[in-house]
């Protein structure tokens, strides 16, 4: 009886083929198990329209910003043109008199309040130190003050004033029956015996237009503002003259910004 052998349930890595041709089957690799690997997860793609309106914004922003600044180039050589060619001028004002016609502190014996009741006599000179530049003034309103107390007020006409001219400005300022509180009517009756008199200021505000040529720039506020002035109550009918020696005019730009001036 012969011995029979039988294969492996477990195929060897090498065959032998008909012919005798022996080939090897390579074993499978395992890939041993790593416990702290992190599991693969698919990345998501950038969204391009994002960086690509991001860009956009960019470019807008960077060529609006390089406009502005070459727009205020351009105006300020424009400026710097105008000046050196024009070499411009603010206008200037110097107080010639002020009368004192009328001041009068009343006190009413019913309810204890003083009313104070003036009228002032304003001569102004107005000058354009320009050789080629004109102003056209809108009507300019005046106002007389006292230790920041408004005593009188009053209007004078627009006008135009021209290269090298000289305007005189008359006005009368007038404040009817106006109610001061006591401490206004302290310091004004201290102060009206003082040798010098009262201390007054004269502040007026306008709307100026300027013209070059033919070339015309918008309206600008402008504020004067006179110091240096006193006075005496008048005695009688005759008005009393304030000194004027000493005031000087100042002149300021009005600039609006919202509601607040500077």
């Amino acid at each position: 009886m012969t011995d029979r052998v039988y294969p492996s349930a477990k195929p060897n890595g090498t065959t032998t083929a008909a012919g005798g041709i022996t080939t090897t089957n390579p074993s499978p690799k395992t890939q041993p198990y790593n416990p702290t690997r992190h599991p693969y997860r698919p990345q998501p793609q950038p969204n391009r329209r994002r960086r690509s309106r991001r860009s956009c914004i960019c470019r807008c922003c960077f060529w609006s910003t390089l406009f502005v600044l070459l727009l205020l180039l351009l105006a300020a050589i424009a400026g710097c043109v105008i000046y050196l060619l024009y070499t411009p001028h603010r206008p200037s004002f110097s107080i010639t008199t002020l009368k004192i016609s009328q001041f009068n502190l009343s006190t009413a014996a019913s309810d204890g309040t003083t009313q104070l009741t003036t009228t002032l006599n304003l001569t102004i000179f107005a000058k354009n130190p320009n050789k080629k530049l004109i102003f056209f003034y809108d009507p300019i309103s005046i106002t007389s003050l006292s230790n920041q107390l408004q005593i009188a007020n009053g209007l004078f006409q627009n006008f135009a004033s021209y290269p090298k001219n000289i305007t005189i400005i008359h006005s009368v300022l007038s404040g009817n029956s106006q109610i001061v509180d006591a401490d206004s009517v302290n310091s004004l009756r201290l102060d009206l015996k003082k040798k010098n008199g009262l201390p007054l200021k004269v502040v007026m505000e306008m709307k100026v237009v300027v013209k070059i040529e033919k070339l015309k720039s918008k309206k600008v506020g402008i504020r004067v503002t006179c110091d240096g002035i006193h006075g005496v109550v008048p005695k009688g009918k005759s008005p009393s003259i304030a000194s004027t020696s000493d005031a000087k005019c100042k002149v300021h730009l009005l600039i609006r910004i919202w509601k607040w001036t500077f």
